[in-house]
């Protein structure tokens, strides 16, 4: 009974989160409503006694990617409400609508395929517990086969970050509105 309850609760908090992400008009309260949401999941690994991953998805997820999200709004400047009316992209909405029809569909295929594949075997993989532990074995192979990988993508996340900051960098102007002025102000900032 308690397990329903907590399902319940988490899945409201999830579903309330995601359409907060989809329906603010402010990016900074679509990214607290994100943050809500990877919560709502945690609460879900924790009800499946997977807590390594619930420990994951509120320290990477709702922890340094939403952080950098917010880092990201905030530098560039667009935490304000934006006019919805005009459209940057003509025919967006209506690409957007077919890709969700294409989703859907894609997903209701899927739905009856997994009900016409289900075979009801045993499943082939090794059991969760036992020796070694699940968390040694996903260290193990993160850091001896994958390690190449796990570093090439830390040096683009911080290739990918000092880009967004020198997109965002304005050279202030001097005030006497000399540009000899606004060139030695970025040395100077620079030094």
């Amino acid at each position: 009974m308690v397990d329903t309850i907590v399902f319940a609760v988490a899945a409201v908090v999830i579903l309330a989160g995601a359409v907060g992400v989809v329906l603010s008009r402010n990016p900074v309260h679509s990214a607290l409503m994100l943050v809500m949401t990877l919560f709502g999941m945690a609460v879900l690994f924790v009800a499946q006694d997977a807590h390594f991953l619930a420990a994951v998805q509120v320290i990477v997820y709702a922890g340094a990617i939403v952080v950098l999200f917010l880092f990201v709004i905030m530098l560039l400047g667009v935490d304000t409400a934006e006019n919805l009316s005009t459209e940057p992209l003509a025919g967006q909405r209506p690409a957007a609508g077919l890709v969700a029809l294409a989703s859907v569909g894609l997903l209701a295929v899927l739905a009856v395929r997994a009900v016409q594949v289900s075979t009801g075997s045993r499943s082939v993989s090794a059991p969760l517990e036992g020796e070694p532990s699940n968390i040694a074995t996903l260290a193990e192979v993160l850091f001896t086969d994958y390690v190449f990988a796990f570093e090439v993508t830390s040096v683009l996340l911080v290739i990918a970050v000092v880009g967004a900051v020198v997109m965002a960098r304005r050279p202030r102007p001097d005030p006497e509105g000399d540009e000899l002025g606004v060139e030695r102000h970025a040395e100077a900032e620079l030094a």
